[in-house]
This record gives C-alpha cells, structure tokens and sequence, in this order.
C-alpha cells in the first residue's frame, strides 16, 4: 500500500549575517615530510566551518619512472597505479604527469595523493568499458549501486587532489552510444530503482552488466575528506563531470569544464558539506552545478544533507541552470550561498539562472538558498529567472511505481541584485498544495524583456517582491515545463 508522509519541521529564517573571508593558512601539522592543511574562511550567510585543502609533501613521482609512455597507444594504466600506490605508501606527495598524451583507464586515488597535470599533459581516458572493470561502489541518479568505475575515482579518501595546468579528455565513442537510453537501459535502471525502494543492499545492485549501459561519472570523489580540484582543464564526459558524492571539506578552483553531451552536468555535489566553489568556467550541456542528496529511500537512508556550500566568482558560457537544486534531494540541502558570477551563453539558451526541482516521491527539505549579484544581462532564458517545481518526475511518472510518497519542504529562498536579458515568465514558483513554498524574497532585479506573464505563483507564501524592473513586457499565457 502507497504511504503518504508529510514532513512536520521546525524551522526559522537565518539572518544575512556575513562571516570573516578568506585568512591566511593556518598548518595542522609541521614538517616538509607530512601532510598539512590550509583553512579557508569563508563568507556566508549562516554558520560555517572551516574548508581545509591539503597541502602536500615535496615528493613527486613521476609516470615514466614506472612505466609510463607518452603517444596515446601505450595502456599507462598499470604505471598510474604503481605511481600511486609508492607515494601513499611513501606517506603522500605528487604523482606528476607529464607533458604529452597519455592513454589510461580508471585512475584510482589513494589518501595523501596529489595527481598533478603538468601543462600540456593531457590524460586521455579509454572507452573501453572492460577498462572500467570491476565494478566498484558508485551511484546513478542518487540510487548507490555498483557500477563501472568512475574515469577518476576516491573512496573512503582523506587528503587528496587533482591540480596542475594539464587536461583530462576521455574518448568518448562508446559513452556516446550508450547515452541514447535503449529499452534494455531503461529496464536496468527500473531494476535499480526497485532495489533501492525495497532495501537491497548495496552490494547486491550490480548494474556493471549485460546491457546495462550505465555511464560512469567522469570523476567522482565517495566519502572522502580534504579534497582539492585546482587549475586542469576538462574536456567531455561520459556522465555527471565532477560527482562529489558524501565528502566533507572540498574546494573546486580555477577549473576550465566544457561537456556537451547527455546529463553532462559540471558539478554535482551530492550528501556533501562545507564545499567552495570559485573562479571556474563552466560550458556544459546540462547544469553547471547540480546540487543533490540521493533519491527517495537511499537518501532517507543516508540522511546526509547537502550543506555549506559558497559558489562565488563563476562564469558559465552554456548550460541548463546556473544552480538547480533536485530533483534528487530526499537527504535535503541547506545553506546555499551563490554570489558573483556571470551567464553568458555562447550557443544555447539556458533555463533559469536558480532552478529548484522536486516531486512528490522526493522528501527531503530546501532551505537557506541565496543567489545574489548574478550577471546574466546577455543571456536569453528559455524559463526564467527564479523556477521552483514540486511535480518534476522525468520519466520515472510513467515507468516505475511510487512506493511511498513524502512531500518536500522548501522556504527561505533569496534572490538579490540580478541582471537578466530575455525570459519567459521570470518568476515562476508551483508549490504543492498540502506544502507551500514559503519565504521566498526577490530584490533589485533588472529584466530586459520577459514574454510570459510577470510572476505565476500556485500555492507560494509570503513572497516578496523588491525593485523588480522590466524594461518591455510581452503578456502571454505563461508555458509549463514539458519535462514535468
């Protein structure tokens, strides 16, 4: 029998009370010959730790010391692990990889290890699924499973990175053909889904199979601590870019991400805290950050929101959204602070700038979100400016069952000093009726022109409106999402 379970949560409105900036490092540890931390400090609008970033040892290691060739035709796979696993055993450094292209498959990082790209280094990664074998614990679309690895993989890591001025470009033939979503994937991913609804343990949902055809995640870090991605270049994906999946203090810098392909998102924290996010560069051909914390019964499961997290100082050249939340979010997310970046899109036309998406099956909670100084004067929006949707269900309405079904709390959502070229309707909020959508402030925002109506607000309450300008108004009935 189908339960409905709706959440009962006290909460209350966090003031805009803006916490120190970035200080100077301060050290865990001494010593050239050990790891070390630096802390960053950094604003928000609610109470946040310290983000700690590695600092490693002078030690490197170098590919060609263990094998290595440069060409694209040597398998460097054996190499990278061997260089990996002398300096976590040495106690961390950097595994250095040098200029020149190097074929490989998956990449497995160690504690203390620092896998350093070296400018014009450019880790060119297999499509060959059997170099992805064996299987190894990941998740698809929030449901934990086993599948083939990751490109770039760290489980259960502490003190680890991936840095330099180098590139990571897979191969992409096969992920492309996998992506077209044949009736054998979707009965996969069906299979999945009854798993994870009726409690099968992880290890049990072995999807690395048959036809499965479940795209690995480019890199993903799994529970780990202390993680830093700084300065390389990213071209294509086979999946989700960069999945942070269940870790606690990471900082994402200075990146340059492009990938067009299917569900080729730019960063998908996911059950992660205490996370930064600035000064990249992202052209992608879904989100550029998706934020999320499991599906239905494995995020309630997991129960680990997504939380602490600043986004400031970014440009996105294309992309879905400049920040969605969901649908995947039945852990919750709370405390969100994005600040100071620009949409400029080159090719495509974007959806939202904030977009906030979840169903009826999903639970969870969304709370504390705060977009502000956001240039995106250029773009022309598909949607809006601000999309709030609580019956967002994809393709999972008509193909599997909902087993039980919690309502999703959202309130406490701010939106400041925007600049937007063209929408639709720009403030675009449908709620559910035994839950509204609560608390939702929107200050100083500039629009070009908007064709759709001015606002559409069901089942929203207490929404303000602040010094909101458009300067040509086109009237017209306002389109629903197709994809709901």
């Amino acid at each position: 029998m189908k339960a409905k379970f709706i959440p009962i949560l006290l909460w209350t409105v966090v003031p805009l009370t803006i916490k120190a900036d970035l200080v100077p490092a301060a050290t865990s540890q001494s010593g050239d010959d050990e790891i070390r931390h630096e802390e960053i400090h950094v604003k928000a609008p609610f109470p946040m730790q310290p983000v700690r970033v590695p600092v490693f040892p002078g030690r490197d290691f170098v590919i060609t010391d263990f094998g290595a060739r440069a060409g694209g035709q040597t398998d460097n796979t054996a190499a990278i692990r061997n260089a990996i696993a002398a300096c976590h055993d040495a106690g961390g450094g950097r595994v250095v990889i040098p200029a020149g292209v190097w074929l490989t498959g998956s990449v497995h990082l160690r504690s203390n290890v620092n896998l350093r790209l070296a400018k014009d280094a450019v880790l060119s990664f297999s499509d060959n699924p059997q170099d992805y074998l064996p299987a190894v614990q990941s998740s698809w679309e929030g449901w934990e499973c086993f599948n083939y690895s990751p490109l770039v993989y760290a489980f259960r890591c502490e003190n680890v990175a991936i840095t330099g001025e180098g590139k990571i470009e897979p191969r992409m033939d096969t992920w492309k053909r996998w992506s077209s979503r044949p009736p054998a994937h979707m009965e996969a991913l069906k299979r999945l889904y009854t798993m994870g609804s009726t409690g099968v343990p992880v290890e049990k949902r072995q999807m690395a199979e048959g036809e499965n055809n479940l795209r690995p995640q480019l890199i993903q870090f799994n529970r780990c601590n202390n993680v830093l991605i700084e300065g390389v270049t990213i071209r294509n994906s086979p999946f989700w870019t960069i999945h942070l999946l269940l870790c606690d203090s990471v900082v994402v810098r200075h990146l340059n991400v492009s990938a067009h392909g299917h569900n080729n998102d730019g960063i998908d924290p996911e059950g992660t805290r205490n996370l930064l996010v600035e000064n990249c560069t992202f052209d992608q051909g879904d989100d550029a950050i998706a934020i999320k914390s499991g599906t239905n019964h494995d995020g309630w499961r997991l129960n680990a929101p997504s939380e602490n997290i600043v986004i400031r100082n970014c440009t996105v050249l294309n992309g879905h959204q400049l920040v969605a939340i969901g649908s995947e979010l039945s852990g919750g997310v709370r405390n969100v602070y994005v600040h100071d970046c620009r949409f400029e899109p080159k090719d495509k036309k974007p959806f939202n700038i904030l977009y906030i998406k979840t169903n009826c099956r999903r639970g969870g909670f969304v709370e504390n979100i705060t977009v502000e100084n956001i240039d995106a004067a250029g773009a022309r929006f598909r949607m809006g400016v601000l999309g709030i949707e609580t019956d967002v269900l994809y393709q999972w309405r008509k193909l599997v069952p909902a087993y039980e079904e919690r309502l999703t709390p959202i309130r406490n959502i701010a939106m400041r000093n925007i600049k937007a070229g063209e929408t639709l309707t720009p403030f675009r909020i449908l709620g559910d009726k035994d839950m509204p959508v609560k608390n939702v402030t929107l200050d100083n925002i500039a629009i070009n022109t908007a064709r759709g109506q001015k606002n559409r607000y069901e089942h929203a309450e207490n929404i303000t409106e602040k010094n909101i300008t458009i300067g040509t108004f086109l009237e017209e009935p306002d389109k629903d999402n197709p994809n709901r």
